[in-house]
């Protein structure tokens, strides 16, 4: 537990776990360097076995760091959020409540996702589309928006900047390289339309 750090109560940090530890930036790094505040951890939450969760981020009430997953700086997680076993979330990047990232699931830098989303294990996210080369990159860097009740299926890749609509479903192995239409299902490398997400799936019928 590194000093500064904020427990709300009947938090667990259990063994191995690192809360508030400071980032290691490589040179070309493009991540900020401005000094960090405390990590904060909400009531009740759980940090599991040998976890890590940087400074600079704050972890909801009620939520799951899974173990050996990681949550870097900057980072936002609401209340109620899973984050799976081995799951990676990059550094200044919002987690809305109630989401769940399943085990090994990577959200990069510079994403937005919304409340009640499912990413399923081995999702992949991106945001450069230079893939570290030229100096126009660094103003262009974008992750994905997932937006409010989204599903992303196994193994599925996000590309850079794409928007995941409310409620859509992106069917597993599916390479998204551009915006996916709320309430549809796309499948396929690169991702297509297949069809409207089912009425009896959708939050606002029990779904």
């Amino acid at each position: 537990m590194h000093p500064g750090t904020v427990l709300g109560d009947d938090v667990r940090v259990l063994e191995h776990a690192v809360v508030g530890k400071q980032p290691t930036l490589g040179r070309k790094s493009t991540a900020k360097r401005d000094p960090l505040p405390a990590t904060e951890i909400g009531a009740g939450t759980v940090i599991s076995t040998g976890a890590i969760v940087f400074a600079g981020s704050s972890v909801g009430a009620g939520c799951i760091v899974g173990d050996q997953a990681c949550v870097r700086e900057r980072v936002s997680i609401g209340d109620d959020v899973v984050v799976g076993r081995g799951a990676l979330v990059e550094n200044d990047t919002t987690i809305g409540r109630g989401t769940r990232i399943q085990a090994e699931a990577y959200v990069t830098a510079y994403s937005t996702v919304e409340e009640d989303v499912f990413i399923a294990p081995c999702v992949v996210t991106t945001n450069d589309n230079f893939m570290g080369r030229t100096e126009k990159r660094k103003g262009l860097m974008k992750g994905p928006t997932i937006r409010r009740g989204a599903r992303v299926g196994g193994g599925a890749v996000l590309c850079p900047g794409v928007e995941i609509g409310e409620e859509a479903f992106v069917g597993a192995g599916a390479v998204v390289t551009r915006d996916v239409p709320p309430r549809t299902v796309v499948v396929g490398s690169p991702a297509r339309v297949l069809r409207d997400v089912n009425a009896d799936e959708l939050r606002e019928n029990g779904g």
